[in-house]
């Protein structure tokens, strides 16, 4: 085993750089050398409430297609990127179209009946299987070579604190939704508290040689001697703590600054923060699979930065007839695709660790709704864009289908990781197998 895939047995195993020397003798660490292979990640972005269809989806077919206002902001992707229109969630069952969007989007089967009241007096409860995300997770991890610190991160956006189908669209399994962390500081804290225990335990340890110092200047030789020993083992797990907090990361960010709300107007702010770190996850190679919800199902942000003073979601439910309402809502959706774009950029501009590329270069961002048109409510074309080339579909292209469950989709984005899942969800909706992009 090389040094440098020695270094990166340690990490995974969460180990001190103190331990390279034990390792060289080992033969049956060989196993332990990484497949050869790129790093694959995938990042599945919600936003809520419908989009504005005339305003996102391009009239073209094909290569040659123009992008349409919502979809400018992407402009710089154009050739990394696909629309795929007329991928449907066809889930039907218990919950109204709010719940079933949101919490079948990633799971591709029905709610579970229940008793969380949705619209129109149609009740539910949560989803009855796993999400693609949570499933792609599972996988990565049970192979020593794709296995991560975290296997996932599930990032939020003025999410909240309610937990109910509308705000849930990750799933570790049925009746098993997975929170989104909203806060940048408790994200921080998730992916680099750890190191801050480290430099706590550091402290303690010049303590201790103090201390060992004092007690060495009052004894006989005999102690002396046992007490070097000791000595002799603080430095060296001083040194392993050392070299670990140089090594186990390689692209530590600054701490949030303190002081930022978790508050509506703070909502740019808290997605630029919840992006780098993401970001710097990513590079440290924490975990290859994300999650990254803007607000919820039946979202209520105000985006004053914008000029909308009214909340999201009552704006969506206007008729197409108001057009200030329509612009607003396009504004709306122009942002999120801003705050994407944005996402890509910081990707593409990221040198991979190995020096192959950057890493736009082997992640797919996958950007979707839990409604492809808010005031109808309507499942039907549903906003599915997809940017870069984590999964080795042939990027460029604006797709037309008819009336395709996206199971289908799904099970394409989890067989581009190797996965050999023959259907995903609901069986009945996978029959003539995954999407065929590549």
């Amino acid at each position: 085993m090389s040094l440098q895939h020695r270094r990166e047995f340690l990490r995974r195993l969460g180990l001190s750089a103190a331990a390279l020397p034990l390792l060289g003798g080992l033969a049956s660490l060989g196993a332990a050398e990484p497949v050869a292979g790129r790093r694959q990640r995938v990042v599945f972005v919600f936003s809520p409430n419908g989009t504005v269809p005339p305003a996102f989806w391009p009239d073209e077919e094909g290569a040659n297609f123009r992008l349409k206002p919502i979809m400018k902001p992407f402009e710089p992707f154009k050739s990394r990127m696909l629309t795929l229109k007329g991928v449907n969630n066809r889930v039907r069952g218990d919950g109204d179209s709010h719940m079933r969007g949101m919490s079948c989007l990633l799971t591709g089967i029905e709610l579970f009946p229940g008793n969380i009241m949705g619209g129109g007096g149609a009740p539910a409860g949560w989803a009855s299987g796993p999400s693609v995300d949570q499933v792609l997770r599972t996988y990565l991890q049970s192979n020593p070579a794709t296995k991560t610190r975290l296997g996932s991160l599930e990032i939020g956006v003025a999410v909240g604190n309610r937990a109910d189908p509308w705000t849930r669209w990750s799933y570790a399994g049925a009746n098993q939704p997975v929170a989104p962390v909203s806060s940048p500081y408790e994200l921080f804290d998730k992916l680099y508290g750890s190191m801050k225990e480290g430099e706590n335990l550091a402290s303690v340890l010049d303590g201790l040689k103090d201390d060992v110092a004092k007690v060495a200047a009052a004894v006989d030789a005999h102690d002396r001697a046992l007490l070097d020993q000791h000595a002799t083992a603080l430095r060296e797990l001083e040194r392993g703590l050392k070299e670990s907090r140089s090594q186990a990361a390689i692209d530590v960010p600054p701490a949030p600054p303190a002081g930022v709300p978790l508050d509506n107007d703070s909502i740019p702010e808290i997605t630029r923060l919840q992006t780098e770190l993401l970001i710097s996850a990513f590079r440290n190679d924490m975990a290859r699979v994300s999650t990254f919800q803007f607000t919820n199902s039946v979202g209520q942000a105000r985006m004053k930065w914008i000029g909308v003073e009214e909340n999201h979601h009552s704006l969506s439910h206007d008729p197409d007839l108001n057009a200030g309402s329509v612009e607003k809502l396009t504004k709306i959706n122009t942002w999120f695709a801003e705050q994407i774009a944005f996402l890509a950029k910081r990707l593409q501009e990221t040198p991979e660790p190995d020096g192959k590329g950057n890493m736009l270069d082997n992640t797919t961002i996958v950007w979707t709704n839990e409604l492809g048109k808010g005031n109808s409510h309507t499942h039907e074309d549903i906003p599915w864009v997809l940017i870069g080339g984590g999964l080795g579909f042939k990027t460029g292209r604006a797709l037309k289908f008819n009336k395709t469950p996206h199971n289908r989709l799904l099970m394409a984005i989890a067989q581009g990781f190797g996965h050999p899942m023959k259907t995903f969800g609901n069986p009945s909706l996978c029959e003539e197998g995954a999407l065929k992009l590549g």
